[in-house]
Protein backbone atom coordinates (compact mmCIF):
# COMPACT_ATOMS: atom_id res chain seq x y z
CA UNK A 1 0.00 0.00 0.00
CA UNK A 2 2.08 3.10 -1.03
CA UNK A 3 2.35 5.96 1.42
CA UNK A 4 0.14 9.01 1.69
CA UNK A 5 1.54 12.18 0.58
CA UNK A 6 0.38 14.07 3.81
CA UNK A 7 2.70 11.40 5.73
CA UNK A 8 5.21 11.95 3.63
CA UNK A 9 5.01 15.08 4.24
CA UNK A 10 4.42 14.86 8.37
CA UNK A 11 7.50 12.52 8.44
CA UNK A 12 9.85 15.24 6.47
CA UNK A 13 8.46 17.91 9.17
CA UNK A 14 9.68 15.77 12.65
CA UNK A 15 12.87 14.23 10.73
CA UNK A 16 15.26 15.61 13.11
CA UNK A 17 13.47 13.38 15.87
CA UNK A 18 14.13 10.04 14.05
CA UNK A 19 17.70 8.13 13.54
CA UNK A 20 19.36 8.68 10.11
CA UNK A 21 18.50 5.71 8.87
CA UNK A 22 14.82 6.43 8.79
CA UNK A 23 15.64 9.84 7.62
CA UNK A 24 17.42 8.47 4.74
CA UNK A 25 13.94 6.34 4.08
CA UNK A 26 11.94 9.80 4.45
CA UNK A 27 14.03 11.44 2.31
CA UNK A 28 13.69 8.50 -0.22
CA UNK A 29 9.73 8.57 -0.16
CA UNK A 30 9.82 12.20 -0.82
CA UNK A 31 12.42 12.22 -3.66
CA UNK A 32 9.62 8.92 -4.87
CA UNK A 33 6.99 11.40 -4.72
CA UNK A 34 8.63 14.50 -6.69
CA UNK A 35 9.40 12.30 -9.61
CA UNK A 36 5.66 10.52 -9.60
CA UNK A 37 3.47 13.48 -12.38
CA UNK A 38 0.43 12.16 -11.15
CA UNK A 39 1.15 13.89 -7.63
CA UNK A 40 -0.29 17.13 -7.86
CA UNK A 41 2.21 20.22 -8.49
CA UNK A 42 1.26 21.74 -5.36
CA UNK A 43 1.77 18.58 -3.29
CA UNK A 44 5.72 18.13 -5.14
CA UNK A 45 5.64 22.15 -4.47
CA UNK A 46 4.99 21.50 -0.83
CA UNK A 47 7.16 18.28 0.18
CA UNK A 48 9.70 19.58 -2.36
CA UNK A 49 9.99 22.35 0.13
CA UNK A 50 9.96 20.03 3.35
CA UNK A 51 12.89 17.91 1.74
CA UNK A 52 15.02 20.97 1.16
CA UNK A 53 14.79 22.27 4.63
CA UNK A 54 15.21 18.77 6.04
CA UNK A 55 18.00 18.73 3.82
CA UNK A 56 19.69 21.99 5.04
CA UNK A 57 19.61 21.02 8.74
CA UNK A 58 21.01 17.82 8.12
CA UNK A 59 23.54 19.84 6.15
CA UNK A 60 24.34 22.17 9.41
CA UNK A 61 24.05 19.58 11.49
CA UNK A 62 26.90 17.27 9.82
CA UNK A 63 29.25 19.82 8.84
CA UNK A 64 31.52 20.97 11.51
CA UNK A 65 33.12 24.79 11.70
CA UNK A 66 35.97 23.62 9.70
CA UNK A 67 33.99 21.91 6.84
CA UNK A 68 33.15 23.44 3.69
CA UNK A 69 29.37 22.37 3.19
Amino acid sequence: MPISTHTIYANLRNIEQVDSATGALYRELAQDVLADGSVSLGRRLAIATQLYEANRLLGLRSAGAEDSY
